[in-house]
C-alpha cells in the first residue's frame, strides 16, 4: 500500500510539472522569435478560399499576401493564450485596413497568435506592420506566370538575395497538394533581424517543384 501511495504521489508531482510547463508555454509574451508567414494568394483561393467565398479571392489575382506574424518557440509555438482582450477593437481594425487581405483573417490572427505576443492589439498589429515593411518580396515572384511551376528552393534563394541578413536556415516555403502555399521567414523577437529556425525549416516543402497558380 505504501508503495502504491508513493507511486501516486510521484505521478501527481510529474503531472504538476508538466502542467506548469504547459502554462508557461501558453503565457502571453513567452516565446523565442517570430515567424512572418506570406501566403501565395492564388493557391489559397484554388485550394479553399474561392469555394468558401473568401474576400481576398474576389477581383484581380494577388501574389504574396500577409498570412500572419506568429510567436514561435525553438520547439513548437503558443496559441490562443490567456489575454484580457480576446477580440481586437473596431478602431484597431480600421487602423490596419489593407494590411491583411481581409478583416476576418486579421481578427483570427489576433485571437490565435496575437494574444501570445504579450501586447495590446494595437501594439501587436504595429509589430506586424513593422515586420512586413522589413521584408522585401522579390518582384519576379509577384509577376504572374501562366501555368508556372516553381522550385521551393529557388523561391527561398530569391528571398535571400532580396533581403540583407537573410540566410539559408532562416526561411522556408510550404506546399499543399502540389501547390506553393506560403513562405515563412524567421525574425528576432525585437524584429531587428532574421534568425535561424531549424524546427520551422524542417516543416517546409520537400517537393522539387510545385505549381504556382496565378488566378
Amino acid at each position: 500500500m505504501k508503495r502504491i501511495l508513493a507511486s501516486l504521489v510521484a505521478a501527481v508531482a510529474v503531472c504538476g510539472i508538466i502542467s506548469s510547463a504547459a502554462n508557461a508555454q501558453s503565457r502571453s509574451g513567452n516565446f523565442d522569435f517570430y515567424v512572418l508567414a506570406l501566403s501565395w494568394s492564388p493557391s489559397f483561393c484554388a485550394l479553399e478560399g474561392r469555394e468558401k467565398g473568401r474576400e481576398q479571392c474576389d477581383g484581380p489575382a494577388k501574389g504574396f499576401v500577409l498570412h500572419g506574424l506568429w510567436p514561435q518557440n525553438d520547439r513548437g509555438f503558443p496559441s490562443n493564450c490567456d489575454h484580457p482582450v480576446r477580440n481586437a477593437p473596431f478602431a484597431v481594425m480600421q487602423q490596419i485596413r489593407g494590411l491583411y487581405p481581409e478583416e476576418g483573417l486579421a481578427r483570427h490572427q489576433w485571437r490565435k497568435h496575437g494574444t501570445c505576443a504579450g501586447q495590446t492589439p494595437a501594439g501587436y498589429f504595429a509589430e506586424v506592420k513593422r515586420a512586413v515593411e522589413k521584408v522585401k518580396v522579390p518582384d519576379s515572384l509577384n509577376e504572374a506566370r501562366e501555368g508556372g511551376r516553381v522550385s521551393p528552393r529557388d523561391i527561398e534563394r530569391r528571398f535571400i538575395e532580396a533581403n540583407p541578413g537573410l540566410r539559408a536556415g532562416m526561411v522556408t516555403s510550404t506546399c499543399m497538394r502540389g501547390m506553393l502555399q506560403e513562405v515563412r521567414l524567421c525574425m528576432s523577437k525585437d524584429l531587428r533581424g532574421f534568425v535561424a529556425c531549424p524546427d520551422v525549416v524542417r516543416s517546409g516543402c520537400r517537393a522539387q517543384n510545385v505549381s504556382a497558380p496565378t488566378n
